[in-house]
């Protein structure tokens, strides 16, 4: 098995969902990090049979349950809201919910990642499930310049219970209602009607307040280079309903809204 060759077209996608399950790229990144230096120094670790991106996950579950407990405490320094929750939570349950809704895997393969049979598996789902809903109802704001695809958002985001407050197919005019609204939550599409940035909204909405925030876009491998800080929360288009529903609850789990400061 050739590491390099295998394994590096998957890498991107296992950030973005070691980012999604930590709530950060600094975490994530480091249990990558971890993952591959212990690759390197013994490839022979590895799971040979299956697929390479199958391999690359379940290498990465075995590394995260021996070094993740570590590797969180030396991250960071002080308790957050969502260290908190995450203590609470059995992490299983988020990590079988995301590897079939967020990243795709048959529920063989994510049974086989996690080293669980397929009914333990479903359990494990449901039990996330569970947890994600429950709990966080909030306002969401939607910016998306495609009308059936902002119809479709915001019937799935009113079916998880939270309102939803307003659809901006702007730059401008998601900065405004942001002010105006004060959103918990902010699904966002990066091209706008006008030609204007979603991104660019995104850093003028964060200027003045601190919000989560999904970007949708139909390119995210160009988003995920390593070169400048990256989206924790990215949904490739076209989008399924369960991969909506997982971002929304990583997202609320790891980074509820903070006090606005709309007079900036």
């Amino acid at each position: 098995m050739d590491l390099v060759k295998d394994f590096a077209p998957h890498l991107p996608l296992l950030r973005r969902y070691a980012r999604a399950l930590t709530g950060s790229q600094e975490s994530g990144d480091a249990y990558i990090r971890a993952s591959l230096a212990a690759l390197v120094e013994d490839p022979e670790q590895i799971e040979r049979d299956g697929d390479a991106r199958t391999a690359l996950y379940r290498f990465f579950h075995v590394i995260w349950g021996s070094t993740g407990a570590q590797l969180e405490t030396d991250a960071k320094a002080a308790s957050s809201p969502a260290d908190t929750r995450l203590q609470a939570l059995a992490p299983i349950q988020r990590q079988a919910f995301l590897l079939t809704a967020l990243e795709g895997f048959t529920v063989q393969q994510a049974a086989f990642i996690l080293g669980v049979s397929e009914a333990e598996h479903a359990d494990l789902v449901a039990a996330a499930h569970r947890d994600i809903e429950q709990d966080l109802k909030t306002k969401v704001l939607i910016i998306e310049d495609e009308p059936i695809i902002a119809a479709d958002l915001e019937s799935l985001v009113e079916d998880l219970g939270h309102e939803v407050i307003g659809n901006a197919t702007t730059r401008s005019e998601a900065v405004d209602m942001a002010k105006a609204q004060l959103p918990g939550l902010i699904l966002c599409d990066i091209q706008l009607a006008d030609g204007s940035s979603g991104i660019d909204a995104a850093h003028d909405i964060l200027a003045v307040m601190d919000v989560p925030i999904i970007f949708i876009t139909a390119f995210p491998e160009r988003l995920l280079t390593g070169e400048r800080p990256e989206p924790t929360f990215l949904i490739p288009k076209p989008f399924q309903e369960n991969t909506v529903k997982a971002a929304i609850g990583q997202a609320l789990f790891f980074n509820p809204a903070e006090a606005p400061n709309v007079d900036a």
